[in-house]
Order: structure tokens, then C-alpha cells, then sequence
């Protein structure tokens, strides 16, 4: 007890080696973020925040991404109100979280996150697990001590839609347009209270074109084990960020230089290694990011669907080579190559259920007799299905007649498919092997 309380009077008694920085008053003529550009939404929640005597300023990712141009997917409000305080201004919201608490304020489609300025991590009461991990922080604080404990510079920007200026403490501004990912602090000790941050560092480098600073940089590659220590659920959400940014192609890419591709996807490593499964992962997160790009929606089923469908036919090869049926073998294979995924990303079980359906679809694309082509277009994931199909195709794996042939038939009148069939030679030659079996013999008994 005496130590703990020496310790805390000594780091009290010198200031000036953890001396908060002096803030950055940033004009609007420097950084171009104007009023317009927030959503109506956040721009409401800081004015009923500051009108009841509060500090309040959009913060983080939104405004960094108005900077360099690009187009925020959501906005966050930073505030000294508490968590209560800030439910009670607004009738639409609700107190969410454990580690530390915010406000979810809804207003029309929109929800705004709004967080409490939280104060400095104190090694001596803040929980940790045995790799320096924290896990609970609740402690609120200043508007400096909540900029300093954020993760790089670009992301510890305070913009006022009041007077349109932007609160600055750690040189963000200029960090963004030097092209520069900073972190703030010593990187060694903030990957270690969280390692996600290596991830978010290969893609925001990637998304915004930033190099990363050589100081943040250095240590990630020895560090990466860390990551092993993260709940599979937020390695999962991190994961659908990096994938679903609209710059997949370059995250991987600098997830691959860093060296975190190992481990964080267990076979993604494996896949990159392999030239049609390396072929088939770059279609897929190419399509991807040209979708994100023009506005189209797109599925984290899919994506991992393609992610992981080489090792299912690895799987899927094996099993039928040691004599299972095709059917139960591929089943048995989704089944595995999902559970070995499921120990480092949480993969949700309605995402697991798309990934799933878009496989099991793959081998009846095969089948172009009967009424079976039929019954295909016919289900729910038959377009999801067919996408797939035409990537294994575009990869090599397939031949491109495949996809071609089923997107006429779709296409085709009722009437016309009816010719498109291709007859089922495997069943021909069954049915012509089919003998007639010789009529019974009449018994005594029916004669007598």
C-alpha cells in the first residue's frame, strides 16, 4: 500500500515529463472541413450538447476522412456531459457498453456514438489481462487526456461545427497532410493495451495512403502474436472493417508487408500460397472493392465464402479420394474448414449460414439435365451462387461455358430453355443399362 501511494505522489510531483500538450486552434481556411459537410444528425447532437453547457465536437474518423477527401460512413460526437447527462438531453438514446460506456442517439436513419472524454490509463488501477491487454476503463476525463489516449494523430481531430475550427493536440492535421501514420505515445506500449491497433494501422495506412511512421512501424512484426490474445468476436469486426473498406486489395496487401496475414485468417497464408486460390482471393476482393466504390451492396457472406472456398476443396478432394460421397463430403468439409476459422474469428451464424448456402450451390451448377436447372434459379441464393461461379471461373478454375451457359438460361423465354438443356450422359448410359426384370413364373399352387 505505502509503495502505490509513493508511486502515485511521485508521478504527481513531476508534471513535466507527462505533461498534457497545449492544443492547436486549427481555421477552417487550413483544413476545409466546413459545417455542411458534418450530417445534420451529429451537427444537432453538439448544439443541444453545447447549449446545455457542455463540450462537444465530432471527433475521430469523420473528420480525418472529410480532410483527405473521401465521404465518412458514420459520425461520432466526443463530450465532457456523462453518459446520463447526455441520455437525459435526448429522448431517442440509450446507454450501451461494458469496457466504457457511450451513447447510441438516434435521429432519423442515423445513430450517433457519443463518448465521454476519458481520462489517462493509470497502470495501478486500470484491468489488464497477463499481456498488458486492457480490459475495463471507465474513467472519465479532460478533453487533452482524451486526445492523448486515442490511438494515432489523424484520429485525435476535434472539429467545433459551431465556429468551425478543429481542436488539435498531437499534430494530426499536419500528420494527414504530410502523408504520415503517427502514433501517439510509445507503439510498443499501445499495441500492447491493444492489439487491434496493428490492424487498424495497415488499413487506415491503406485506406487514406498514409505511410506508416517507422516508429510505429517497427515493432509490429514482433509483436503480431499479440493478436492471438484478441476476443475472436471484435478480431471478426476488425476483419469485416479492413475487408469492406472499399480498399481491400491494398489492405491485404499491407497486411502481408507487416507480416499479420499469418494467424489472423489461420488459411488465408495457405490460400495466398496457392496460384488459383491466390488468383481466386484478388477477383474477389477486387469485385469487392469496385462495389463499395460505385455504391453497390455487398455481402460478408460472400466474401469469406471466396476466402476460404480453396481450403473447402482441399477438404472436399481428400474426403472423395478416400471414397465418401460427393454430397456428405463437401458438407462434412464446409463444416470443418468452418470450425478450425471459428478459434480466431467469431464468424456470427447468420454469416456462417450465406457462406454455407453459397457453397453447398456449386455442384449442382454442374447438373444441366431434367427439371434440376429448374429448381436451381428458383432459390433464394441462385444470384450469390452464380457470382461465385463465374469467379471460380475468371480464376481458371472453371471453364467460362459454365457461368456463360447458366446466365442465357436465366436469361432465356420458358420456352427456349427447354432446347438449352444438355442431356445427363451419365444417367443415359444408367438408364439404358436398366433391364427389364422377366415376368414371374406361374406357381402350382395357381395352377391347381
Amino acid at each position: 500500500m505505502i509503495r502505490k501511494l509513493l508511486r502515485r505522489v511521485f508521478r504527481r510531483a513531476a508534471p513535466a515529463t507527462n505533461a498534457l500538450p497545449d492544443p492547436a486552434v486549427i481555421p477552417v481556411a487550413r483544413h476545409g472541413v466546413r459545417r455542411e459537410h458534418i450530417s445534420p444528425a451529429a451537427n444537432k447532437v453538439c448544439s443541444v450538447l453545447q447549449e446545455a453547457g457542455h463540450k462537444a465536437y465530432v471527433v475521430g474518423g469523420a473528420v480525418r476522412d472529410i480532410i483527405v477527401g473521401q465521404t465518412p460512413k458514420d459520425f461520432d460526437v466526443a463530450t465532457s456531459a456523462t453518459p446520463e447527462e447526455v441520455r437525459a438531453l435526448f429522448r431517442r438514446s440509450r446507454i450501451i457498453g461494458r469496457r466504457f460506456k457511450i451513447v447510441h442517439v438516434m435521429s432519423g436513419p442515423e445513430t450517433i456514438e457519443v463518448s465521454t472524454f476519458r481520462a489517462m490509463q493509470d497502470a495501478e488501477s486500470t484491468e489488464t489481462d497477463e499481456h498488458g491487454r486492457v480490459l475495463r476503463d471507465n474513467v472519465f476525463g479532460s478533453m487533452a487526456e482524451d486526445a492523448t489516449r486515442r490511438d494515432f494523430t489523424v484520429n485525435a481531430l476535434y472539429y467545433d461545427p459551431t465556429s468551425e475550427t478543429i481542436i488539435d493536440y498531437h499534430h494530426g492535421v499536419a500528420d494527414l497532410q504530410q502523408k504520415t501514420l503517427r502514433m501517439i505515445g510509445d507503439p510498443r506500449v499501445r499495441y500492447r493495451e491493444d492489439p487491434v491497433r496493428m490492424l487498424r494501422a495497415a488499413r487506415l495506412g491503406a485506406k487514406l495512403g498514409l505511410s506508416i511512421d517507422p516508429a510505429a512501424r517497427a515493432p509490429i512484426r514482433e509483436m503480431a502474436e499479440l493478436l492471438e490474445n484478441v476476443p475472436p468476436a471484435r478480431l471478426f469486426d476488425e476483419m469485416l472493417k479492413l475487408l469492406m473498406s472499399g480498399n481491400a486489395v491494398k489492405c491485404l496487401r499491407q497486411l502481408r508487408e507487416e507480416g499479420l496475414h499469418h494467424g489472423l485468417l489461420p488459411l488465408l497464408d495457405v490460400i495466398l500460397e496457392q496460384p488459383m486460390g491466390e488468383r481466386f482471393v484478388w477477383l474477389s476482393l477486387e469485385n469487392t472493392d469496385e462495389r463499395v466504390r460505385q455504391g453497390k451492396p455487398i455481402s460478408p457472406g460472400f466474401l469469406f465464402a471466396t476466402l476460404l472456398w480453396h481450403e473447402v476443396l482441399a477438404d472436399w478432394d481428400a474426403r472423395k479420394a478416400e471414397g465418401e460421397h460427393s454430397q456428405p463430403a463437401l458438407f462434412d468439409a464446409m463444416d470443418s474448414v468452418l470450425e478450425r476459422q471459428s478459434g480466431k474469428l467469431a464468424i456470427t451464424r447468420r454469416i456462417a449460414g450465406d457462406i454455407k448456402e453459397i457453397w453447398a450451390l456449386q455442384p449442382r451448377f454442374e447438373k444441366r439435365a431434367g427439371k434440376t436447372p429448374y429448381r436451381l434459379l428458383e432459390q433464394p441464393r441462385y444470384r450469390a451462387g452464380w457470382d461465385f461461379l463465374r469467379l471460380r471461373a475468371q480464376s481458371g478454375e472453371l471453364p467460362m461455358e459454365l457461368p456463360d451457359w447458366w446466365e442465357a438460361f436465366a436469361d432465356a423465354h420458358p420456352e427456349s430453355r427447354e432446347a438449352m438443356l444438355v442431356p445427363d450422359k451419365a444417367g443415359t448410359a444408367k438408364k439404358r443399362r436398366r433391364r427389364k426384370k422377366p415376368a414371374a413364373a406361374p406357381s402350382d399352387a395357381g395352377q391347381a
